[in-house]
C-alpha cells in the first residue's frame, strides 16, 4: 500500500513540474513509448494552433512526420526502449504550422527516455527545436493567426482579464501570456493595447463590431 505522505509528495512534485512546463517557451511534451502524449505545454500545442488539452491523448506520429533521413534514429530509439537504455535521440521532423494552409515547418525532435526503467511504457521527454524562425514571419502574411490566437485577441479587445481569457479558451494564465507574447514579438508591438490595435490594422479583427470578433474571409 502506498504511503499517504509519499502519495501527497508525488502530486505536489507533479503539479510543480507541470507549472514549470507551462512557463517554458520551449515546446515540450511527455509521451508514452507508443507515442501517446500525456502532457504538453502551451508552446508545443501552439505549433498547431491548439490548446494543451487538444493535444493530450494524440500520437506524436500523427502530429509530426519524420524526414526521410530519420529512419536510423527511429530504429535506435526503438532498440533503446526495448533494452531499457537511457540516451538521447534527435529525429528530424516536419509538421504543418498553426493556421497554415499546408505551410510546412522543419525541426528536430529530441527524444529522451526518463523516469524509472519499465519494460512496457517508459516516459519519453520530447523537446522540439524549430529549425526556422517564426513560421508566420518567414512563410506567410503577418495577419495569419491560429484559431486560438484569434479568440484570445477577440477577448483581449473586449477587455477580458488574462484569467478570464484562459478560462474561455481552456488555457492557464501562463498559456495565455505565452500566446500574447508570441503575437507581440511577431508583430513587434510593446504591450497588449498596441497588440489589439495592430490586430485591427492587419484585419484580424473586424472593425465596427461589438463584441470584438475575428474578420471572416469573404
Amino acid at each position: 500500500m502506498v504511503d499517504s505522505a509519499e502519495h501527497e509528495a508525488y502530486f505536489t512534485w507533479r503539479n510543480y513540474f507541470m507549472m514549470l512546463m507551462d512557463r517554458l517557451p520551449v515546446p515540450i511534451a511527455i509521451c508514452r513509448a507508443n507515442g501517446e502524449v500525456t502532457a504538453v505545454n502551451p508552446a508545443m500545442a501552439a505549433e498547431w494552433g491548439l490548446t494543451p488539452g487538444q493535444v493530450r491523448g494524440r500520437n506524436l506520429l500523427d502530429l509530426f512526420r519524420p524526414s526521410e533521413t530519420a529512419a536510423p534514429q527511429l530504429d535506435r530509439l526503438t532498440e533503446a526502449l526495448r533494452l531499457g537504455r537511457r540516451s538521447r535521440y534527435a529525429i528530424d521532423v516536419r509538421w504543418t504550422a498553426a493556421g497554415g494552409e499546408g505551410a510546412g515547418c522543419e525541426g528536430e525532435l529530441v527524444v529522451e527516455p526518463v523516469g524509472d526503467a519499465s519494460p512496457t511504457y517508459p516516459a519519453l521527454l520530447t523537446v522540439l527545436r524549430v529549425r526556422s524562425a517564426e513560421t508566420s514571419t518567414s512563410a506567410g502574411p503577418a495577419m495569419e493567426v491560429s484559431a486560438v490566437e484569434a479568440r484570445i485577441l477577440e477577448l483581449a479587445a473586449a477587455g477580458a482579464t488574462t484569467a478570464a481569457i484562459g478560462k474561455a479558451v481552456g488555457l492557464t494564465v501562463d498559456g495565455v501570456n505565452y500566446h500574447l507574447t508570441r503575437l507581440s514579438r511577431r508583430w513587434r508591438v510593446p504591450n497588449r493595447t498596441a497588440l489589439v490595435a495592430k490586430a485591427y490594422v492587419l484585419g484580424v479583427l473586424a472593425p465596427g463590431q461589438w463584441p470584438p470578433a475575428q474578420r471572416r474571409s469573404e
